[in-house]
């Protein structure tokens, strides 16, 4: 009985995990290793955002082996990008 609500619970962490909520999108962002990020719809219409995908597009193309869109620069950038897309 114990071990299927571990097994409950565990699914449903792992669902909780793959999840992404209204209004927002997956990203995978990194140079060599892919990390994920779920950031908001309205980082799309920033210029500075698009900026950042123009030069990926130039770059990279559209290919996304990991199913979402994937951002392959480094994770401090990026993170210092959405940092402050979220204060303006």
């Amino acid at each position: 009985m114990a071990i299927h609500k571990i097994l409950r619970r565990s699914l449903s962490a792992e669902k909780r995990s793959t999840e992404v909520p209204k209004g927002h999108l997956v990203v995978y962002v990194g140079e060599s290793e892919k990390k994920r990020f779920v950031i908001a719809l309205s980082y799309l219409n920033h210029p500075s955002f698009q900026e950042l995908l123009f030069q990926v597009e130039e770059e990279f193309g559209f290919r996304h082996p990991m199913g979402g869109l994937t951002i392959p620069c480094s994770e401090e950038s990026f993170i210092g990008l959405t940092s402050h897309l979220r204060r303006a």
